[in-house]
Parts: C-alpha cells; structure tokens; sequence
C-alpha cells in the first residue's frame, strides 16, 4: 500500500484562524505596544508612514523610538529585601545602589552581618561606611519593629 502526501494548495486552516483573530483584536495590540513604549509604537508607524518616499535600504523597516527619559537624581532609601539582604536601593528604578550586609539566622536568633572582609564578604563596603556602621554588626534583631528601627538608624547614620 503506498500513502500519498502532497501539499494543499493556499493557506493552512490554523493560519488563517491565526491572522483574522489577530486583525479583529489589532486595535487591542497597537494599544498595548503604545503602552509598553510610552507611545513610541503609534510615533514610530506615524514617522514611517510620514517618510514613505525615502526608499528603506534593502525593505528593511527601520522605527525610530525616539530618546530614552532623562536620568532623574537617585532617591536612596535603605530596604531589607526578601532573602534579607540589607542594601541602599533607588526608590524611582528600584536599582540597587549599595550592598550593607545580610540578616543572618544563627540559634534561632537573626541578627545583622555587616559586608565586611572579616564576616566573610567578597564585595566589601567602604571605609566610611564600615566607621559609620561598625557598632550595627552583629546587632539581634528579634521582631519586626526591631528590624524597622534598624533599618531608620541606617538611614539616619548615612544620611539618606
């Protein structure tokens, strides 16, 4: 017995399913790109529609996104994250600015750790920070306001 395959001819159910829900839900779409490009999707097919009679060099699309926003001064804050890392962040980007240290466990007891060559750090802080907040190390910290005067004591002692 031989089976026969051979290729339908036009497109393929799944595609053209495919295509009309995308072209049914486009104006949903072209709304959520301009939401995750602050508008910079509609500016982008605007400008190309604008510079239709400049020839693309090899059909190629190119879209302008415009500049990034411009740099805004950090805003420190001092936060213990989840898995207790003690650092200096930016309140605006959530960047990381600097690393303090880690809460650790040790007896049941948690207690502060500060990043220096002697507890064992790789990336150690600075000089002036380690004078600043020397006497912190090894502190217990027993509740969670304990923990939230810690964190306002840092902040106060590096002057955030």
């Amino acid at each position: 017995m031989v089976d026969i395959i051979s290729k339908r001819k036009g497109p393929r159910r799944e595609d053209v399913a495919a295509r009309r829900v995308i072209s049914e839900n486009w104006p949903t779409i072209s709304r959520l790109a301009d939401q995750f490009s602050n508008g910079g999707y509609s500016r982008s097919r605007q400008a190309s529609t604008t510079t239709k009679d400049e020839p693309a060099p090899d059909d190629l699309r190119i879209h302008i996104m415009g500049e990034g926003p411009a740099a805004l001064e950090p805003e420190p804050i001092v936060r213990v994250s989840r898995n207790h890392r003690v650092i200096v962040m930016d309140a605006r980007s959530g960047r990381q600015l600097q690393f303090l240290g880690t809460l650790r466990f040790q007896g049941g007891q948690k207690y502060f750790s500060l990043a220096t060559a002697q507890n064992h750090y790789v990336s150690t802080i600075d000089a002036e920070t380690e004078l600043k907040l020397g006497d912190l190390n090894g502190v217990v910290i027993e509740s969670d306001e304990i923990e939230a005067a810690f964190v306002l004591a840092i902040t106060e002692r590096l002057d955030l």
